[in-house]
């Protein structure tokens, strides 16, 4: 196996520098803001903005990728990740932080968009979920690697935003070096909003409110880290507390629901991490319990997304799935730009407790709407497919889930 992965190695290497330098940043600005001064709702908006740019990204990257191919639309895409990262370094203004944090989401998913279709077009058949597997873990593992990245500089110097616009630059290398031949991006069918919530209502809500958690987190996380006055080595083990929740229980929540109603799992996980968020929102003074209810809550909340696909999945059409999942993605991409601006005007009138009570009503509101969605119909499937983990990405890496691929075979030959 190992022999037929390393074709990949390069297009991972990128990945993981990416990552890094994207995980780094958002954690960044959000403590770098926070101590200049500036007020959560302010902050928030700002956050958003980086979710505002990768939703037009989804629509513009593609294209782009058409016309000129993979590695100059990677180039394109890295040079204005750098180039907005080093904007950040110019100027401490939050609106002009909001237009380079919209300009770095449109980079990051056209660069994400890149390698996943190459991804997918040089995964080997017979190993294709390992791929996504290993694809997944790398994710996570950079993500980690840039929260630890704030320790290494001065928050307040011009240090860290060179560090990201390296990471960037450096992401370049190996997909530039790489001898695989440049493949062809897949055009997925349509599958609008309106269909995808008619046939799969759980899923919809589940990846809209999903995207309000889990961009509040990213975007406020290390604020109200930051207001309850920890320091930045202690912000950067908060974050990573929660990354390593997530790595460390999508997998066996994920296994659950394979077993079982995957709508009773989702409910299960969403009461889970609404009860966690509770419990932080009166521990956030506790280092030990903050630490330990963080990695439940980001074992729980990491989980919802991964879950809400394979349930989208298990009631579309295989042929239908890669078009779904842009719709699936667009639900999540409004929930995200949506969840910092509504936390960050929480958290300046409450306090940054606010955060995690804002969590834990909308991860109730999601147990609610699912549970009387199972009073309304059961959960009979002509097939389920095997939970994959996931994080949010762009819709051509489903194309590496074997049930998808299997389709897009069989279409082909056809």
């Amino acid at each position: 196996m190992l022999t037929q992965l390393r074709p990949l190695a390069a297009l991972l290497l990128a990945v993981l520098l990416l990552i890094a330098g994207s995980g780094l940043l958002g954690t960044l600005l959000a403590v770098r803001g926070s101590l200049a001064g500036i007020t959560a709702a302010t902050l928030g908006l700002v956050m958003s903005a980086y979710f505002v740019g990768f939703l037009v990204g989804t629509w513009t990257g593609p294209p782009l990728i058409r016309r000129v191919g993979h590695i100059r639309a990677f180039a394109i895409g890295a040079a204005l990740a750098t180039a907005a990262a080093l904007g950040h370094a110019l100027t401490d203004s939050p609106w002009a932080w909001a237009g380079l944090r919209m300009v770095s989401g449109l980079a990051l998913v056209t660069l994400y968009t890149v390698l996943e279709s190459w991804l997918n077009a040089d995964a080997p058949p017979s190993h294709r979920g390992q791929v996504l597997a290993i694809y997944m873990g790398v994710n996570l593992f950079a993500l980690a690697i840039g929260q630890q990245l704030l320790q290494v500089a001065p928050i307040g110097g011009f240090e860290l935003f060179t560090l990201v616009a390296l990471l960037s630059c450096l992401a370049l290398v190996p997909v530039a070096w790489t001898r695989q031949p440049q493949p062809q991006l897949s055009e997925p069918r349509p599958y609008g909003i309106s269909k995808l919530w008619r046939n799969a209502p759980s899923a919809a809500t589940g990846a809209a409110l999903s995207g309000v958690v889990m961009g509040g987190f990213w975007g406020l996380g290390p604020v109200a880290a930051a207001r309850i006055g920890l320091e930045p080595s202690e912000i950067a083990g908060f974050m990573t507390m929660a990354i390593l929740g997530g790595a460390a229980l999508q997998w066996p929540m994920g296994r659950l629901s394979d077993r079982h109603d995957r709508r009773r799992v989702l409910a299960f996980v969403s009461l889970g991490a609404a009860l966690l968020a509770l419990l932080l929102v009166f521990t956030l003074q506790l280092p030990v319990a903050r630490l330990v209810l963080v990695f439940g809550y980001g074992g729980l909340a990491f989980a919802l997304y991964p879950i809400a696909v394979a349930h989208m999945m298990d009631r579309l059409d295989p042929a239908d799935m890669l078009g779904a999942s842009a719709s699936f993605l667009l639900l999540y991409g409004l929930g995200a730009a949506l969840g910092p601006a509504l936390a960050g005007q929480a958290m300046d009138a409450l306090g940054p407790a606010a955060l995690f009570a804002g969590f834990a009503c909308t991860l109730l509101v999601l147990t609610a709407f699912i549970l009387w969605r199972l009073r309304l119909r059961d959960s009979a499937v002509d097939g389920r497919v095997v939970f994959m983990p996931m994080l949010r990405t762009t819709p051509s890496v489903l194309e590496l889930v074997p049930e998808v691929d299997a389709e897009t075979a069989t279409g082909q030959e056809k």
